[in-house]
């Protein structure tokens, strides 16, 4: 063991979300060690050879659904093949959601997702906590979270109706409490009663198939929704992360809120990134089903150009992938009906080299940003960094040897994820990572995975994060309305 736990990147060029520099890293018992040219180490380390190729901080997906039961199934990729995967794909951590059922203790579902997959992971994993439904008891729960279980973020859903989705009452109170704990708030941002409504109209008019999924919900319904979520944390000053920003007019909505001042993040995801919703009018039912999420893709052909610049220059922030796989027998629940078809893509595997060939390559950003946009800004919301999202001393021995020259081709046949499709199914993507390295241990390597399930662990995170707390509490201070001082009238009242 002592032989495996001791390694020397040799020659790479490590790069980090500021700067990049050709140097040796140095890793030991799970931790960077050192970092510096030419380093002289120990005997009996194992060394790689990075020369020509990239040295990067593990990537961080923000947003998965391992084994998710929804919608009357179970997603195909459990807590140890999602991570597996994810390892494959050079990344090495991921943010998972507790989901409650309505009116369920939020403490039962963080200990039953816990113990689902604590025995399963094979990287560190952590978990975000759905706000299902609206009480004392809820309030309660969410504080001793972040107190005393390490979840310093909480998800509100503004779709689903009947099943998860909250008012704007109810947002009012939950963002209210999130800023009092010094958690952030994070919305699926779409009109639930909207959405309930034009499912009918379609359904009235005949249209059953997958394109109604997306007729029912379109771009405004989402814009909207995030406008509202926007407004609603501004009023009670709480900072707002908006999940899977799916389109160009959503995605504007949070530009403008950002340039506005709002403390406000926006996570596209690998799926509207790296491909598009015209997929929902393939003749073929199954294919066109298989992209089936919410919100969903859009068919404007330009979304994923559009979204990436955004991404780019910082107007969204991070990547997840939302990945919530169902093979197509059961994605053909909703064979006859769209409004019945399980949610969700595949993405924790193929996120990495996607963004890397729709954004470095194509040159809408540099190396220092993918950093940014694939790890270290996820690290720094969610207040983990730089214990991870950096190649620097003290931090975790996460990290990727990246060739960014090397070029795969994405296919269902070859991926590592239980599912029988692909979204991105023939996508030839430059950059991919040859070489994983999880709490200091190869995992992957000449296309091999190495791991056990159990090998990753938890990540208790802080409330309060610095990077996005900072202007919040200044606000907070300056901010406050005061009444005006005047005289108390004394003229006359009407009598009623």
């Amino acid at each position: 063991m002592a032989k495996s736990s001791r390694i020397l990147i040799k020659g790479g060029k490590v790069v980090n979300e500021d700067c990049s520099a050709v140097s040796d890293v140095y890793i030991e018992d799970g931790k960077i060690i050192e970092v510096g040219p030419n380093l002289q180490v120990p005997s009996g380390a194992r060394v790689i050879d990075a020369k020509d190729k990239l040295v990067i901080p593990g990537g961080i997906d923000t947003h998965t659904h391992m084994e998710l039961a929804f919608m009357g199934t179970k997603a195909v990729d459990d807590f140890h093949i999602g991570t597996k995967a994810a390892l494959a794909g050079g990344t090495t951590m991921i943010l998972d959601f507790a989901i409650p059922q309505k009116g369920k203790s939020l403490l039962e579902a963080y200990d039953r997702w816990r113990s689902t997959a604590d025995p399963k992971v094979c990287c560190d994993y952590s978990l975000h906590m759905a706000v299902t439904w609206w009480s004392d008891e809820v309030k309660r729960e969410m504080e001793t979270l972040t107190k005393e279980k390490g979840i310093n973020s909480f998800k509100m859903f503004m779709a689903y109706k009947d099943v998860f989705m909250l008012h704007d009452s109810e947002l009012y109170a939950a963002f209210s409490q999130c800023k009092e704990i010094g958690a952030i708030a994070q919305v699926h941002a779409e009109n639930g009663d909207l959405i309930a409504e034009g499912a009918k109209r379609m359904l009235s008019m005949g249209i059953t198939g997958p394109e109604g999924h997306e007729l029912c919900r379109p771009e405004q319904v989402e814009a909207e929704a995030t406008q509202r979520a926007i407004t609603i944390a501004h009023t009670v000053n709480c900072p707002l992360y908006v999940v899977h920003v799916m389109s160009k007019s959503a995605a504007k909505v949070v530009a403008n809120a950002r340039r506005d001042g709002r403390v406000v993040f926006g996570e596209p995801i690998a799926a509207g990134l790296g491909t598009d919703g015209t997929h929902y009018w393939d003749k073929d039912w199954a294919h066109a089903a298989s992209f089936v999420m919410g919100p969903p893709l859009r068919p404007d052909p330009s979304t994923p150009g559009y979204l990436m610049d955004l991404l780019a220059n910082n107007d969204l922030s991070v990547t997840g992938t939302d990945n919530c796989t169902f093979s197509v027998c059961q994605k053909a629940l909703g064979k006859d009906d769209f409004t019945k078809i399980p949610n969700g893509v595949n993405g924790v595997e193929d996120r990495m080299s996607v963004i890397w060939e729709k954004g470095v390559h194509s040159g809408k950003m540099d190396e220092n940003r993918f950093v940014a946009v694939t790890s270290s800004n996820a690290a720094k919301i969610f207040n983990f960094y730089p214990q991870k999202g950096r190649i620097a001393k003290d931090s975790d021995a996460d990290v990727v040897i990246w060739d960014p020259k090397l070029t795969r081709k994405i296919s269902a046949k070859t991926h590592h994820q239980a599912v029988d499709y692909n979204i991105f199914e023939g996508m030839v993507c430059h950059g991919v990572p040859v070489v994983t390295i999880s709490r200091g241990k190869v995992v992957y390597e000449n296309g091999q995975l190495n791991v056990r399930p159990g090998d990753g662990r938890f990540i208790h995170r802080q409330p309060f994060s610095d990077f996005v707390y900072k202007r919040v509490n200044q606000r907070e201070q300056v901010g406050k309305p005061t009444a005006v001082i005047r005289k108390p009238y004394e003229g006359k009242v009407i009598a009623i």
